[in-house]
């Protein structure tokens, strides 16, 4: 897999070169004629802002010139993004249902076993048709080819883009009207949407229907269970 530009989305082979340590000169692209990747050079909070800001440079210097599959052990990275994002989809399941139950110490084991049972029924049986959906978005909507079309790729760009599911985790320390979660859920679907177009190069529309496609699914699959 090779490098891209962050600018264009042009192949490169190399990003900088480097004279000594600490001592880089970084390299131009050779279709725009602009610094490849200058977020080389940046910190991690510069990034972790455009990504916010759903820059699609940022993107690409992620999923393309980061998570590259010569220098990190790919397979890893995917099975705990996987993990990292089912145990957030759970922890989010969890507050869905937790306004709707009463959590009180009288609870008998039975209506909390069968609480859970809800839980990772909308957790594994919802993630597999939002999968299963989105997928089969991209090949009816976008049309890709089978170059940009490998399950494992856009399986890690999918995982990666919902980074936004870490905000869940600030609803353990404060109250937040349930709204928030699906404020959450919203910034999800945007960013996996910037992140679809970043890998398949295709147009804004397309990307946006194939991911509310799968969202939507996903969410009557959760909904018809609750």
């Amino acid at each position: 897999m090779e490098y891209r530009c962050v600018q264009c989305g042009f192949r490169i082979k190399t990003l900088f070169v480097q004279y000594s340590p600490g001592n880089i000169r970084l390299m131009k692209c050779v279709n725009c004629k602009a610094v490849a990747d200058e977020y080389i050079e940046c910190e991690l909070m510069i990034v972790l802002i455009d990504l916010i800001l759903h820059k699609p440079k940022a993107y690409r210097h992620v999923l393309f010139n980061v998570l590259n599959h010569e220098r990190t052990h790919f397979q890893g990275l995917l099975w705990k993004s996987l993990v990292g994002f089912l145990v957030l989809d759970a922890y989010r399941s969890l507050l869905v249902k937790k306004p709707e139950e009463e959590w009180a110490t009288s609870m008998s084991i039975s209506s909390i076993f069968w609480i859970y049972r809800k839980m990772l029924m909308d957790v594994f049986l919802g993630n597999y048709m939002f999968l299963c959906s989105f997928l089969f978005a991209i090949r009816s909507l976008l049309k890709t080819s089978a170059q940009f079309s490998r399950f494992r790729d856009l399986l890690l760009a999918v995982l990666i883009s919902s980074y936004f599911k870490i905000l869940l985790t600030a609803l353990m320390v404060w109250e937040f009207p349930p709204a928030v979660i699906y404020i959450i859920d919203l910034f999800v679907l945007s960013s996996n949407t910037v992140a679809l177009k970043v890998i398949t190069k295709s147009t804004m529309n397309r990307c946006i229907g194939a991911c509310f496609i799968a969202h939507a699914i996903k969410f009557c699959i959760t909904q018809a269970f609750a």
